[in-house]
Formats: C-alpha cells, structure tokens, sequence
C-alpha cells in the first residue's frame, strides 16, 4: 500500500519502538528522512543508524536511544507540516519546543536544518516536525 506522508510514517515508527522497547527500527530511505535521521543524531535523541543497501531496496536502521531507567529519550515527535496543510514560517517567527528543551526540524532552502541553525543563518522554510 502507498504511503501519502513518508515523513510521517517513519515518526510514527520511531514512536512505536520507542514506546515498544525495541533496539532497532528499519526505514526506507529517501534523501529528507536521512537529513532528519542526521538531526536526531547530532541532537542526542538517537545513539546511531546505519544505511543499509540490500538486493533492490534499501533502508535506514535506527538504534533508538534509552535512559539509565530503559525509558526512550524521545519523549515525543510530532508532524507539523502535513500533505494537506503546509506549515511555513520565517526566522522572526520560528517556533520553540518546550521553551527550548526541544528539536524543531525545518527545511529552508539551504537544506534540511534544526530550527536554532536556521534562525542562526536567517532562513525560514517549512516546518517538518518537532522532537522532544
């Protein structure tokens, strides 16, 4: 079956094995869900991936990260900008995730960027999702 927000679909897994306990998560790849998948690792939510090229598909393994309690570090991710109603915003108006605590993953047009860069170099764009 087709799926009519990738992006969406790869958060609602994360979520799930996050909430599951699993060690790993297999995503499809595509070239934004990469960019976001980078962003979850410099920012401490994720403790690695891997791209994985096996016979014609290829996927992106996700090793998802726990606390000393075995409780995800990701306590939320959330779409903003869906299929049916983009979300854009400038540099003036980008918007904070728990005042600060948290990820907003925006694409401008110098490429996929957390929303601090993107104010930092003065580009708005589409707000893709929020991580805390």
């Amino acid at each position: 079956m087709a799926v009519s927000d990738p992006i969406a679909d790869m958060l609602t897994k994360i979520r799930n094995a996050g909430m599951a306990k699993h060690e790993k998560v297999d995503i499809p790849t595509s070239k934004v869900k990469l960019e976001v998948i980078k962003i979850l690792k410099t920012e401490g939510y994720i403790r690695n991936f891997k791209k994985i090229n096996q016979d014609a598909a290829s996927y992106i393994r996700i090793f998802l990260k726990y606390d000393d309690n075995s409780r995800p570090v990701i306590h939320g991710l959330e779409r903003i900008s869906k299929p049916g109603r983009r979300m854009y915003t400038g540099y003036k108006n980008m918007p904070r995730v728990y005042n600060g605590y948290g990820t907003v993953v925006v694409s401008t047009s110098v490429g996929v960027t957390t929303g601090k860069k993107a104010t930092e170099k003065k580009t708005g764009g589409e707000i893709i999702c929020t991580i805390w």
